[in-house]
């Protein structure tokens, strides 16, 4: 029984129970609505986006008014009236807006590729706090067999059948286990209080022992394909280059004529004049090197996008190699741990007196590192599967 016990608390498959991930889901969504970087990059978009909208209606009128006293008094005074609106070529408030709304798409996918970092952080913090907590499981359960040891040679001690020395040993066993369960559950704490930093101060804990659920992972070519069709930076770096396609195409307009319309009032000796003003401005030096300056930052947005393809595909490939090599010592250590049935045998050897208590603790120790090393194990295996499906965050 006692077995049974111990792989059931500590030896976790790839199949996991729903409520484990509704649990996460729910930390996550917390964290989603209430951490401060996350609203502040959503303020920061609406600004920018507020930003993206101003400069695409033509410039204010001019009302312009002179009234000039004449010399000598018989030239008589002289008013000007003159009411006037410049605007630029039609085109230019057509590319103007298609540029607007490319910037705007643009905010968004910086502010989703900062969200998912976020969330990414969260769910790592999450994923360690189960190993701590599995950890805090096994702990407790050792401490409970030592102290149970430790106290029955103290009682073998007091009526004259056991020695001193394996009552020092159990209780610097006791002393070790001790100040490992006080680290451990100083890590949970901390963990939990960065959880609550990431909820934007709101006090939030996470006690589960089940890591989330993941979905069947498929081979690497596939993987990678989703992560670069969903990846919110990649997005972002290619919306960089449709926003420069759209300055160029802004610059290249800026050289159509801008024009000016409006009316003139004169009013002069008793006369009095009034019509249509107009005028053009020919685009010779204002707009000069503009075209090849977009030209330039197309070139460069192109070569950003490159390089960050180039640079996420290796990184994807390490994590990929990475996840099947912790699945394949993951498997060995669950395989390993189903049929081992040492603990049990060695505390009837310890009663009976078969083995030492340096045998006791050294074989015991064996299985105790053995088993650090699975959840270890298991840990990092679903830190890798985090990163891998950043995307769906």
């Amino acid at each position: 029984m006692k077995r049974h016990f111990i792989l059931t608390l500590f030896i976790v498959g790839i199949g996991l129970n729903v409520s484990a991930q509704s649990t996460l889901d729910s930390v996550l969504a917390a964290i989603g609505n209430n951490n401060k970087t996350i609203l502040l990059a959503q303020q920061y978009s609406e600004t920018q986006k507020l930003a993206y909208k101003t400069g695409l209606a033509p410039t204010d009128p001019v009302f312009e008014y002179d009234y000039m006293f004449g010399r000598p008094a018989n030239a008589g005074n002289q008013t000007d009236l003159t009411v006037t609106q410049a605007f630029d070529f039609p085109l230019v408030y057509a590319r103007k807006k298609q540029l607007s709304g490319q910037q705007q798409l643009q905010t968004d996918m910086l502010f989703m590729a900062k969200r998912q970092e976020v969330l990414l952080s969260a769910k790592s913090v999450c994923i360690q706090l189960v190993y701590l907590n599995k950890l805090q499981i096994q702990l407790v359960q050792r401490q409970k067999d030592v102290a149970k040891i430790a106290n029955d040679f103290q009682v073998k001690l007091d009526k004259g059948d056991g020695n001193a020395l394996d009552v020092n040993k159990a209780k610097l066993q006791l002393i070790e286990i001790d100040k490992d369960l006080q680290m451990n559950r100083s890590q949970i704490n901390q963990l939990n209080q960065h959880l609550t930093e990431l909820n934007g101060g709101n006090v939030i804990t996470f006690a589960d022992t089940s890591y989330p659920l993941v979905p069947l992972v498929p081979p690497f070519e596939q993987i990678e394909s989703d992560i670069e069709s969903t990846d919110p930076l990649r997005q972002y770096l290619e919306q960089e280059r449709v926003v420069s396609q759209k300055e160029l195409e802004v610059s290249k307009a800026l050289w159509l004529p801008k024009l000016e319309v409006g009316y003139h009032y004169q009013a002069i000796l008793g006369q009095k004049f009034n019509g249509v003003h107009g005028g053009i401005s020919i685009p010779l030096w204002q707009q000069k090197g503009t075209v090849k300056l977009q030209q330039s930052q197309i070139m460069f947005a192109e070569m950003e996008l490159q390089e960050h393809s180039n640079e996420h595909y290796y990184e994807v490939k390490q994590l990929y190699e990475r996840y099947e090599n912790l699945k394949v010592t993951l498997t060995q250590y669950q395989q390993v741990f189903q049929s081992l049935d040492n603990k049990p045998l060695l505390d009837k050897s310890l009663a009976y007196g078969q083995i030492s208590t340096i045998e006791y603790f050294m074989e015991t120790g064996y299985y105790y590192n053995a088993l650090n090393g699975y959840l270890e194990t298991e840990r990092d295996y679903y830190l890798v599967l985090a990163e891998l499906y950043r995307y769906t965050l």
